[in-house]
């Protein structure tokens, strides 16, 4: 499975984006699917994962109320991104773990697949 992520640019505090992922080569609707974000100077971190059925959900406090993430469980999922602050400036990647899994793991290290990453940038 090849991710690819899309979406990201620049914005002003309190504007919203929706981030996708588009997956090839394989039934993207058979994996956990999972955002993480890099800020300038930190480490990556989780932001939201979703489920197989797409019905479960678990997101970041971070984020939490903010952020949500989704799938049409076909070819691409989607993390619509409201009420951005400049803490949310960074790199955001998805990822999908293996089809045989099925937590929704906050663990980067449990995902096999990533996408190359989107730039998101929030101006005050």
């Amino acid at each position: 499975v090849q991710l690819q992520a899309s979406g990201g640019g620049l914005v002003q505090a309190g504007d919203s984006l929706r981030l996708s992922c588009a997956a090839s080569g394989g039934t993207f609707g058979n994996v956990v699917m999972g955002w993480f974000r890099r800020a300038p100077g930190k480490e990556r971190e989780f932001v939201a994962v979703i489920n197989k059925s797409g019905v479960r959900k678990d997101y970041a406090d971070s984020v939490k109320g903010r952020f949500t993430i989704s799938r049409d469980n076909a070819n691409t999922a989607y993390l619509q991104m409201n009420s951005l602050n400049p803490e949310d400036t960074a790199v955001y990647y998805c990822a999908g773990r293996d089809r045989s899994q099925t937590f929704m793991s906050r663990s980067q290290s449990q995902y096999s697949y990533w996408g190359q990453g989107t730039l998101v940038t929030v101006s005050s």
